[in-house]
């Protein structure tokens, strides 16, 4: 039987060099030469007024490094960092054996500020400085996440208001049968379960009735229209996505092309992503040239955002829903889809025509100002130069003595029953003359230049979003925001994109 050298397992006491724990070009290595030597964490030590009386402080620079290294492998909760700064080897040797208590950690991460934001600013300048921001292409995106709020607890003042009126009824109902002790034959078991059951819609319903007297109005979006509150986190929205409704926010990140840095990053309660792109690009403008690109996905695109990028002169490419139907490259992209049956039918399948006449049915020509509809006979002008809508048309209308008797009157209106002749209007500009710009950024997208943006977007080695979200969902598992308010939701979502830059720092020697 072949022997081999023993394996020790368990607890074992050895000497420890604190030291040589940190690599170079790690990114613990990284991240303590930024703390200690680069970042000005003057702001942090003048909370502290602890100089001639008081207990002793952890260091700001210390807690910071400690919270940086966590979420670099994937520990959000300030009791698995707490853990870890007791048993894990690197992050005693990079607290300098500390052992903060989790709620220490917590109130830091909770108490930054708008000191985030200065450090976040920081870390930038000196990625410029390393040569990583090349200021070509910023790429916009978002991702949503859930948050520390309970998507059952969401609703209008009008659906709280309800509910409220519908504890205090029930509550009544116990206190009424309380009340009535004669004709009460329940068991002590009984009397207790409802004791208990009204305390807590006397709770509830106070807590119910102090949020609605806190928060008098309801939310509102851009557009003026009603959105859902939330009694965890009233800040956080119920946004829609790939795997179901999440109660939670939008981090929305502006990435460099060059190297991936994350020039922009913010949290938003909202999943209109429309929203989104005017904090964006204010952010971004300290850093961008005249010369830099901004690209966004379809989600952004809307004539409220290409008016302020025009007015602003920020060059820009956003692409409409419709950009890909009209671009030859993506040809057949629709037999590539996900099927809900893997053997379904792969053959080529005739597009499925709706049940009525269209307008691409009808034989329109507005030089001649003739109008053929499917059965042969012409349609009159009922109106030149028509305003609908803001836009011009030319509107024809069948003859009752044709579209009464015609045979194909069941395929042409939709009531025949009712609509006694088919009218059709043909669209060939906007009433003022002018070309809108989600029709400029239509043209600026079908143009060479315009495809060659987009393929740098979404098929570049560094132009795009998505990488830089995997690599903080999946290698980070940042699978939720642990914190509620969009303030507090924000710092932690800039934490984690400073992450990324340093880690980016370090991939490129900085430290060394």
């Amino acid at each position: 039987m072949p022997r081999y050298k023993p394996i020790h397992q368990g607890l074992k006491l050895l000497p420890v060099d604190f030291d040589r724990q940190i690599q170079p070009g790690s990114f613990e290595h990284a991240l303590c030469h930024l703390v200690d030597k680069e970042l000005d964490l003057a702001p942090f030590h003048a909370r502290y007024h602890n100089d001639e009386v008081g207990a002793s402080a952890y260091d700001p620079g210390i807690l910071l490094k400690i919270i940086l290294l966590a979420y670099s492998r994937g520990i959000v909760s300030s009791r698995k960092i707490e853990a870890a700064c007791r048993e894990n080897v690197l992050f005693i040797a990079v607290s300098g054996d500390s052992q903060p208590n989790f709620t220490t950690l917590a109130a830091f991460i909770s108490e930054m500020g708008e000191l985030t934001a200065q450090l976040f600013a920081q870390v930038l300048t000196l990625c410029d400085r390393q040569g990583l921001i090349g200021r070509e292409m910023f790429a916009i995106d978002g991702v949503k996440l859930p948050s520390n709020a309970s998507k059952a607890k969401s609703g209008t003042r009008a659906d709280f208001q309800r509910q409220v009126e519908k504890m205090e009824k029930a509550a009544e109902k116990i206190l009424a049968k309380h009340r009535d002790a004669d004709t009460d034959t329940a068991s002590d078991s009984d009397k207790k379960r409802e004791a208990r059951t009204l305390e807590r819609l006397q709770r509830d319903a106070k807590q119910m009735r102090d949020w609605l007297k806190q928060n008098p109005d309801d939310r509102k979006g851009a557009s003026g229209k009603v959105r859902l509150s939330n009694l965890t986190d009233n800040e956080s929205a119920k946004m829609a996505t790939g795997k179901g409704v999440i109660q939670g926010y939008t981090g929305v990140a502006a990435v460099d092309e060059k190297h991936q840095i994350v020039v922009v990053a913010q949290a938003h309660g909202t999943g209109s992503e429309q929203e989104l792109l005017a904090p964006v690009v204010e952010a971004s403008a300290e850093l961008r040239t005249p010369e830099t690109v901004l690209t966004a996905d379809a989600g952004y695109h809307s004539e409220a955002n290409l008016k302020q990028l025009a007015e602003a002169k920020v060059p820009a490419f956003i692409p409409d829903n419709g950009y890909r139907q009209r671009d030859e490259r993506y040809a057949g992209q629709e037999a590539h889809k996900a099927k809900p049956d893997p053997l379904h039918d792969k053959r080529p399948q005739a597009k499925k025509k709706s049940g009525w006449f269209q307008v691409g049915d009808f034989k329109i020509d507005p030089e001649k100002k003739t109008c053929i509809c499917p059965a042969g006979k012409s349609l009159y002008g009922s109106g030149a130069n028509c305003n609908i809508q803001g836009r011009l048309a030319i509107k024809y209308e069948g003859a009752k003595r044709d579209c009464g008797p015609c045979a194909l009157r069941a395929q042409c209106l939709r009531k025949p029953d009712k609509t006694p002749a088919r009218q059709v209007a043909y669209f060939f500009g906007k009433a003022d003359g002018q070309v809108s710009h989600c029709e400029q950024m239509r043209h600026r997208i079908d143009s060479d230049q315009g495809k060659r943006m987009i393929t740098r977007r979404e098929f570049g080695k560094c132009a795009t979003v998505e990488p830089v979200f995997g690599n903080l969902r999946g290698n980070k598992r940042l699978d939720r925001f642990t914190l509620r308010g969009q303030k507090k939701v924000d710092r932690q979502w800039k934490l984690f994109c400073m992450v990324q830059n340093i880690e980016k720092m370090a991939h490129h020697g900085y430290g060394i």
